[in-house]
């Protein structure tokens, strides 16, 4: 959830500048932390008796969040080597200035874990998310592919055989909170959680981080490969919507479901279409035929990949035209999304002031959301117009510096 510009334009290895393929790329960043904010402030279902999905439930559930890990890959790969990877002591070093980056994101996410917030803080697992990948920056674009895929398709399978034995143990191995120091204390508790039985299962969201490195390792400064990234993520993610719902409706999939025993918050068919977290999803094998959003499936891997890919070709695509107008028409969304360590934690923060409390008298939910949107807005573009990292962004930077150091040569 870092960005990984800096303050003066540098030059890429295929003409043109970084600044401007980042613009979008941090545009996409920004808009991925206000959708994911609208999920956290404004409701995913209606009213009860019914729990029907909302329009923020039905467009944002799932896909913000991921979209913020897929950008996390793009970053890793305009950082560690572009559409050339870097070899030996470089590639050693980057791994070390991620793993750095990493630790700070973690003591972040572990604090924010301490405040008593209905929000599920995704940064703990982002860090775990940046270790996990160190094994595949060293990787060209093919190897990356065919890892990607594979992820996507045996990831959700091996989860699904894996987390029912965790559930099962005594006490389960699920935390039910988010990550905070205290758990540090039940390693193995922590770590089955944040794999495989928390709200972000890292095991199967590898698969974004990869999918990030392969769109890294693009040309992305070219138009071609812009517009190959919009239509190619519309198609994919159409098509695996598409299955999903025939699987669940067609084919039988949400009856067997409905058969099977348990409780649930709201009724199945309204979940299946805003957020599965909350059920064990254990059971049935048609729980790997969902498309649903936080279901981890092969189906919703590349749905709300694929529309990652087409929000980062789209926004890439806005880039080069205000490159070529000559005005910067992504400052509002580039601006906080330069900086979206600093505004994600101060957005949670803010929200736990109200945690299990009655809003202030005239306010809605509606009204503290657009409140919050534009003030992480308004403070983005001042501290793009300064020059200037946030201060966690900061912090992440001087980390993977500290890192990534390698003493001069002797001799």
């Amino acid at each position: 959830m870092t960005s990984q510009e800096t303050a003066p334009p540098r030059k890429a290895g295929g003409g043109g500048t970084i600044s401007s393929r980042l613009t979008g790329i941090d545009a996409a960043r920004g808009a991925a932390l206000l959708g994911m904010m609208s999920t956290h402030l404004v409701p995913t279902f209606g009213p009860s008796p019914l729990w029907e999905p909302t329009i923020v439930g039905l467009v944002f559930s799932g896909r913000s969040a991921a979209l913020f890990a897929v950008l996390a890959g793009i970053g890793l790969a305009l950082s560690t080597g572009k559409q050339e990877p870097r070899k030996g002591s470089e590639l050693w070093a980057a791994r070390g200035g991620v793993a750095m980056r990493a630790l700070v994101i973690a003591v972040v996410g572990l604090t924010l874990g301490g405040l008593d917030v209905n929000i599920a803080v995704i940064l703990v697992h982002y860090a775990v998310l940046f270790l996990c990948i160190l094994p595949f920056l060293g990787l060209r674009l093919r190897a990356l592919c065919f890892w990607a895929l594979g992820w996507i398709l045996v990831s959700p399978v091996l989860a699904y055989l894996v987390r029912p034995l965790l559930l099962d143990a005594t006490p389960p191995l699920q935390l039910g909170h988010n990550p905070n120091s205290e758990d540090l204390g039940t390693p193995g508790r922590l770590l089955a959680d944040l794999f495989f039985t928390g709200y972000y299962p890292v095991f199967q969201w590898i698969s974004y981080l990869l999918i990030g490195l392969v769109i890294g390792r693009l040309a992305l400064t070219t138009a071609k490969v812009q517009l190959r990234l919009l239509t190619t993520g519309i198609v994919v993610a159409t098509a695996a919507k598409l299955v999903g719902f025939l699987a669940m409706e067609a084919w039988g999939g949400r009856a067997a479901l409905e058969a099977l025993p348990g409780t649930r918050g709201y009724p199945l068919e309204s979940m299946l279409q805003v957020n599965l977290t909350g059920l064990e999803q254990t059971g049935s094998w048609w729980w790997l035929a969902t498309a649903s959003p936080h279901a981890g499936t092969t189906l919703d891997l590349l749905h709300s990949g694929g529309t990652a890919a087409a929000v980062v070709g789209f926004f890439l695509l806005l880039g080069t035209v205000a490159e070529r107008i000559k005005f910067n028409v992504l400052l509002v969304l580039s601006g906080p999304g330069a900086m979206t360590l600093s505004l994600y934690s101060a957005h949670v923060w803010v929200v736990s002031g109200f945690t299990n409390q009655p809003l202030p008298a005239g306010w809605t939910d509606e009204g503290m959301y657009w409140t919050q949107a534009l003030c992480a807005v308004a403070i983005g573009v001042c501290f793009a117009l300064l020059r200037r990292r946030g201060p966690l962004e900061w912090a992440a930077h001087t980390a993977s510096r500290l890192g990534s150091y390698r003493p001069a040569a002797v001799g």
